[in-house]
């Protein structure tokens, strides 16, 4: 049976200081995260963390020894059919914990918690990337979604999120060397609307180390981030999206760059890279999904909420300039969210994560 969520408008005034008096406040309603709603999604990672099958390992095998079952290669994030949507399934939990204390299932969502990261399974998880061929296992998509449940434990002040936090430190550590070592030898960004989009891995990543305060992560990715992007204009945003993608490359390199840039250095260089945006009247439609039990096609509803969750950064930090974008970023939600709840594993298995991390970002 499909189950639809209830979108709740909160009002939002944004005040400019234009010539052109009513212009000036931009009524809007962002998409806000109630419980109710996050009662409803996280129902969906809650149900397949430890759900072994159906399951894509992603795995290059050296030899036969090596042929095992998703929870003897990966006891902590061997649910949710693949192991980026494990753990950013168990992040969305520890921050659905975080966020509404009087979250329904909470003790049966921290239960699995301990149970999936515990010492021993974090263990076997960086083991598992000194087999032969897995160095580069889930780089860097898989990466940054380590580093952001490292960061949501390390917020979260809770004695739980302390073991948590703790359990998970070996492998945290191990993400972060491997940032340290790939970003120096990646001579050329990676641009593309998948899993291997680096803009996104940067910006999860430069958030964890910001919070950690990691300054040679931080330092890292911002040197690396102005090799690949300073110099850019005129991002071709008519060429996306692609058929199967859930990040789009123009805004994930807006997102990184507007992070890691001063505010008025930003300013100037996304009027080079993407000048429509000023544009009152600029508009982009949703990416349509014809088929949601298609599994690379439902993707699309994947790019909404992360278009979604770079438009209201940037409205977030300029709301001014960028404030009459707030429809568009609410239009891009509102056609994806009540059609992730449903009985289509091939997208809840990992959507609500980013309908999480969208409604989040909202201003």
């Amino acid at each position: 049976m499909k189950k639809f969520l209830f979108l709740v408008f909160v009002p939002l005034i944004i005040a400019g200081c234009t010539s052109h008096g009513k212009e000036d406040v931009i009524n809007s309603s962002p998409v806000r995260l109630t419980l109710e709603e996050a009662n409803r999604l996280a129902a969906l990672p809650l149900h397949c963390m430890q759900v072994e099958y159906p399951n894509k390992l992603n795995q290059t095998l050296d030899s036969e020894e090596y042929l095992k079952g998703p929870k003897a290669l990966h006891p902590a994030f061997y649910g949710c059919f693949d192991w980026h949507s494990s753990v950013h399934g168990h992040w969305m939990l520890v921050s659905l914990l975080r966020q509404f204390p009087d979250l329904e299932n909470q003790e049966e969502i921290k239960m699995k918690l301990l149970e999936n990261i515990s010492a021993e399974n974090i263990a076997a998880e960086v083991e598992y990337f000194t087999f032969p061929q897995n160095s580069s296992f889930e780089r860097t998509y898989g990466w940054a979604w380590v580093l952001k449940l490292a960061e949501e434990l390390h917020v979260w002040d809770d004695p739980l999120a302390r073991t948590l936090e703790t359990n998970l430190q070996p492998l945290t550590d191990l993400m972060v060397e491997k940032y340290l070592e790939f970003l120096p030898k990646l001579i050329y960004p990676i641009r593309v609307g998948e899993h291997s989009n680096i803009a996104f891995g940067l910006t999860f990543a430069y958030d964890y180390a910001k919070t950690l305060n990691n300054q040679a992560l931080e330092e890292m990715i911002r040197t690396r981030s102005m090799d690949w992007f300073l110099k850019d204009a005129n991002c071709p945003l008519t060429w996306e999206p692609s058929g199967f993608d859930f990040l789009s490359p123009c805004f994930q390199e807006l997102d990184i760059m507007r992070k890691i840039l001063p505010k008025e250095e930003f300013k100037s260089w996304l009027v080079q890279f993407m000048p429509e945006l000023s544009k009152k009247q600029f508009s982009l439609e949703p990416g349509k999904v014809s088929d949601r039990t298609d599994g690379k096609l439902v993707h699309l509803d994947g790019l909404n909420f992360s278009r979604a969750w770079v438009l209201y950064g940037l409205i977030k930090d300029f709301p001014n300039e960028y404030g009459h974008l707030m429809p568009m970023a609410n239009e891009h939600i509102e056609y994806s969210l009540p059609s992730i709840v449903d009985d289509n594993y091939e997208g809840t298995h990992w959507l609500g994560s980013f309908a999480v991390y969208a409604l989040q970002q909202a201003p």
